[in-house]
């Protein structure tokens, strides 16, 4: 029988609130189980650029990484958000490291080829290397991922940390009993956006093509659950998504959040 591990991801909105990253990573560290952290990077690095004189540019709420950008995204997710979340965690009693794509090959990707939109230094994923995570997994380290990959050739590249999640997700398990958690400020999939208790608690693949048909999932939530049910069907065993403040709870067994199977 394989172990659990869970792979967790943090939204941004959780990063750019220092009471509420405290918390969720109190209750991250105490996670008896393998696992595996994966943060954004929230507001940060918008917040350093305006200072270096460097003006983010958005194109449907997505990042444009030019070269200026990728010096900034690079000094911010993997130098300060990524430390700054190592730091706590060892403080809470878990040995925790970071990582980005580059660092012993974890993430290899290709920059996203130009179509209607250059976005520039932005990868998308070729291959995790699940074997150096198993690794440092089973000597007690706690992976912690910023959304960097690199391309093999010299070149960082900024990759949706959604992305990152659910591939790292697949890739280790080959190896364990993986679960996919998306952590964010929200309850899970809400059937109304507008009333924050609508949390739609189970959803398989053929009531999220209903719920899609009726416009109840729309927008940003379409990819972080075509990339859920896409993990399920390479072997994770199931996807939650729920709010930040959950999942220490659903660990251990808890019915809260969306459950994707």
């Amino acid at each position: 029988m394989k172990e659990k591990l869970f792979v967790v991801k943090i939204g941004g909105n959780v990063i750019d609130n220092e009471p509420f990253l405290n918390k969720f990573l109190t209750e991250f560290a105490e996670i008896k189980a393998h696992k595996i952290l994966i943060h954004g990077g929230g507001k940060v690095a918008t917040q350093i650029g305006e200072k270096l004189g460097i003006e983010a540019k958005m194109v449907d709420g997505r990042r444009i990484t030019d070269k200026e950008t990728l010096e900034v995204v690079t000094m911010v997710y993997g130098g300060l958000v990524n430390k700054r979340v190592v730091s706590i965690l060892q403080a809470k009693g878990c040995n925790a490291s970071g990582f980005t794509g580059a660092d012993a090959n974890v993430i290899k990707a290709h920059k996203r080829p130009v179509k209607a939109v250059d976005y520039g230094f932005v990868g998308d994923v070729d291959a995790v290397n699940g074997a150096f995570l198993q690794t440092i997994i089973n000597f007690g380290i706690t992976p912690i991922l910023a959304p960097l990959t690199h391309d093999g050739q010299g070149n960082m590249l900024n990759t949706n940390a959604d992305t990152i999640a659910s591939t790292v997700a697949v890739e280790t398990a080959k190896y364990y009993d993986t679960e996919l958690v998306y952590c964010f400020e929200l309850k899970g999939v809400l059937r109304d956006f507008e009333d924050k208790e609508s949390v739609i608690f189970d959803i398989n693949k053929e009531y999220y093509a209903e719920l899609k048909d009726q416009g109840i999932i729309s927008k940003g939530m379409i990819p972080k659950l075509d990339n859920s049910f896409d993990a399920i069907g390479a072997g994770v065993s199931s996807v939650r998504i729920c709010h930040a403040d959950d999942l220490l709870s659903i660990v251990n067994g808890a019915q809260k959040g969306t459950k994707l199977k």
